[in-house]
């Protein structure tokens, strides 16, 4: 079965058991994201800070819809490792923040799992000045989290199941997929 408009069903699309989320429902979702953050904001710039690589994807099409002055860093951190599960230690891989001092903030995060991320790098903006800092998320597990956070924003609630596209990725595949799909049991491992 075909999962995109128009589109040949690739070797990528082949290891994937079922769409989750498809891509013109992530569509819909986004335009409501984007107004309530221009809400929120009232249409003031911003610094929207990345988590990469997993929410570049969710990133762009969200940032396309604000037609504000703001300004895009990127943060590299991991706490996957390459697995499936975080490994509970969060990491800034390029060593430093962004300049915040003084900055209204919106942290954007592909997923929001086991809350690690979320609350260290918030808890880091804040104490680097930040005027204000708000979260915001393309996924949150329903699920209990090892630190208490939750997302501003929100795209989608799911379950505690591991998925990939849109920017989610395993062993760095899959991130360009354009809807978010559970893969089938023997492509993880």
């Amino acid at each position: 079965m075909d999962r995109r408009r128009g589109a040949r069903l690739s070797a990528v699309d082949e290891d994937v058991e079922r769409v989750l989320i498809d891509e013109d429902v992530i569509g819909k979702r986004l335009n409501v994201i984007a107004e309530e953050i221009l809400e929120e904001f009232g249409g003031q710039e911003f610094v929207a800070i990345v988590i990469l690589k997993g929410a570049l994807v969710f990133t762009a099409d969200l940032l396309r819809r604000m037609p504000v002055p703001l300004q895009i860093e990127t943060l590299n951190v991991a706490s996957y490792h390459g697995g499936t599960e975080s490994s509970g230690q969060v990491d800034i891989l390029d060593g430093k923040l962004p300049d915040v001092k003084g900055k209204r903030v919106l942290l954007i995060d592909d997923i929001l799992d086991t809350g690690r991320t979320l609350h260290e790098v918030g808890k880091k903006l804040r104490e680097q000045g930040a005027e204000m800092v708000r979260s915001c998320v393309l996924l949150s597990k329903d699920k209990e989290r090892a630190v208490e956070v939750g997302a501003d924003y929100t795209g989608f609630l799911i379950g505690d199941e591991f998925v990939v596209g849109y920017g989610l990725d395993y062993r760095g595949r899959y991130r360009n997929l354009p809807y978010v799909g559970v893969l089938k049991d023997e492509c993880i491992g």
